[in-house]
């Protein structure tokens, strides 16, 4: 029998579109209490109200670039009395820019991607979790990534952010020892969202290209990984979950129809 979600403060971040929308509306569903933060406004806003529509007992929203330490810092610092004591943080801001040689990449690309995949992943954290460990609760759910695990061609430095995340994930769980705090890592291998998009500099063309002649994971069957992960009884940490479409095996390997 899982774990109760009702009424539980889930903060998510990258909550405006791709997998982190996804997840608030999974965990909206179990009638969570929804903390969404994203850089974009407009998106995130659209996001809260499916998430209300779909049953989450309250939403709060905060426009955050995990890039910039300080503002992480004060957006926890300053959350309104009844929504700063955060149950299940999901870190789930994080991009892709580029694919290109290691070198001849674009070093703006670079910073992007480990100011956000790393440096962010980790402001967010400690800012999250110490309340966590004083009040006796809480989830870490991170979102890693089968490149993580294996390196391809031309990203290196994606690969090398994912891994990153890889050994904070695990160097936090040995932190955490001791107190019930859990901490997950979920790691999808290609799922159909902005990712590509993104990493492609706006080129819905080649974009387009990465998703051809295969059925990729959808953002819903991420969500649903990390809300299981979540659900489990108190006492059960998921270590790591990796996940991918039948169509592919690895971070080299696909099956294209």
């Amino acid at each position: 029998m899982g774990m109760s979600l009702k009424g539980k403060i889930v903060f998510i971040t990258g909550a405006s579109a791709g997998i982190g929308a996804a997840t608030a509306l999974a965990f909206a569903a179990e009638r969570a209490r929804l903390l969404l933060a994203a850089r974009r406004v407009t998106k995130l806003g659209e996001v809260a109200s499916l998430a209300m529509e779909s049953g989450a007992a309250g939403v709060h929203s905060i426009q955050l670039d995990v890039r910039h330490r300080h503002a992480v810092q004060s957006a926890i610092d300053e959350l309104p009395e009844e929504w700063a004591q955060i149950d299940v943080l999901v870190n789930n801001a994080g991009l892709s820019r580029g694919l290109e040689k290691l070198y001849t990449g674009k070093v703006e690309d670079w910073e992007e991607m480990i100011d956000t995949n790393v440096k962010g992943l980790l402001y967010v954290t400690r800012a999250v979790v110490p309340g966590m460990v004083v009040r006796g609760r809480g989830h870490v759910i991170n979102l890693g990534s089968t490149a993580g695990e294996m390196t391809y061609p031309n990203g290196a430095v994606y690969c090398a952010s994912k891994a990153a995340a890889h050994a904070i994930n695990d160097g936090l769980r040995e932190d955490l020892l001791g107190t019930p705090v859990r901490v997950t890592s979920i790691n999808p291998g290609m799922v159909e969202t902005d990712f590509s998009l993104v990493r492609f500099h706006g080129d819905s063309t080649r974009a387009a290209k990465v998703y051809q002649g295969l059925t990729p994971l959808t953002p819903e069957d991420v969500a649903d990984a990390i809300v299981w992960a979540a659900s489990r009884p108190a006492h059960v940490n998921i270590a790591r979950v990796t996940m991918t479409t039948v169509h592919q095996a690895n971070s080299l390997l696909f099956h294209r129809e």
